[in-house]
Formats: structure tokens, sequence, C-alpha cells
């Protein structure tokens, strides 16, 4: 129950974020990356988009404390579109790779501190939790083995960070 409470809340909070307005003109969303994930997936036009990477994260103990608790943090955010490329899927995610290597992919989509839009397009390089780089040009991210995915929505807010909804997963390495 726990589980699928938390699944639910972080499809919410991406979903939130894809309906896309200035960060400037929303106000903070009163929740974690994870709860505003959760209602962004649970409702409106992005409902049901994000069920695999919650899943993901759910699956990834540390990934899911990180983005629960205090702190400021980008999240690049992969689609149910972006995980099927790689035939990933709320049912197989969690099983699919070890704990250890899940982790280590979830947190190369994450960086620290709060980018908006302007400030991520404005840079070349960003760093990652997992500790590599993904290289930036005007929206586009280019992973370790050269992949590149497309920043599709931007600037949704929580409180501990921002979230960016992108349409291919990025990798640090072969999985």
């Amino acid at each position: 129950m726990h589980r699928r409470f938390i699944a639910t809340l972080a499809t919410a909070v991406l979903a939130l974020g894809i309906v896309a307005t200035p960060v400037a003109a929303r106000p903070v969303a009163p929740g974690s990356i994870v709860d505003v994930a959760i209602g962004v997936n649970s409702s409106g036009p992005y409902a049901g988009a994000f069920d695999t990477l919650i899943a993901a994260v759910v699956a990834s103990p540390d990934v899911l404390a990180r983005l629960s608790q205090r702190g400021g943090y980008t999240v690049f955010a992969p689609t149910d579109a972006a995980f099927a490329k790689l035939g990933l899927n709320p049912s197989n995610v969690g099983s699919a790779f070890s704990t250890k290597t899940l982790t280590a992919i979830l947190s190369y989509h994450v960086a620290p501190g709060v980018r908006d839009a302007a400030d991520v397009v404005g840079s070349s390089r960003i760093r990652t939790l997992q500790g590599g780089v993904l290289r930036q040009s005007g929206g586009v991210l280019t992973d370790a083995l050269g992949r590149t995915s497309t920043i599709i929505v931007t600037d949704v807010p929580a409180s501990n960070g921002i979230i960016h909804a992108i349409d291919t997963v990025v990798l640090p390495f072969a999985p």
C-alpha cells in the first residue's frame, strides 16, 4: 500500500510539471519532487505518463529518500515512452537491473541545485548526482554513450527542487 501511494504521488508530481508554465508564474509546489511527480501522474493531461519512473524510484530506496527530503535538486524525468525505448515498463523496471545499477541510472537524471530551464539551456555541461556529466545544447541532453534526449516539459516546481520531463532515458554506462 505504501509503495503504491508513493508511486501514485510521484506520478502526479511529474504530470503537474509537464503542464509547463514558466516557473516564475507559478507558486512553489507544496510537496517534494516525489510528491509532485505522483500528483502530476495521477490526474490532468499527463496522467499515467510517469508510471515507470515512479516504479523505478520506488525500487531504489536511496533515490526515493533523497528526492523526498529537503535540498535543492533538478530532475530530468523520463516519460513512460522514454523507458519503453529500453523495453522497460512499471512491471519490469524494478527487476531489470540490480538496485545498485538502477540507483546509478536514476541518479544520473538528477543534478544538485535547482536549475530552471534558462539555467539548463545556459549550461553546456551538467554534473549529476551519479558523478557523471550530461552535455547540453539547445535543450537536448547527451549522455555518456552519445544518446540524446530532448527536454519536452520544463520548470515543474517542487519544495525541494524542479522537474523537467525528457523523451529518452539518459545512461551513464551501457546497461
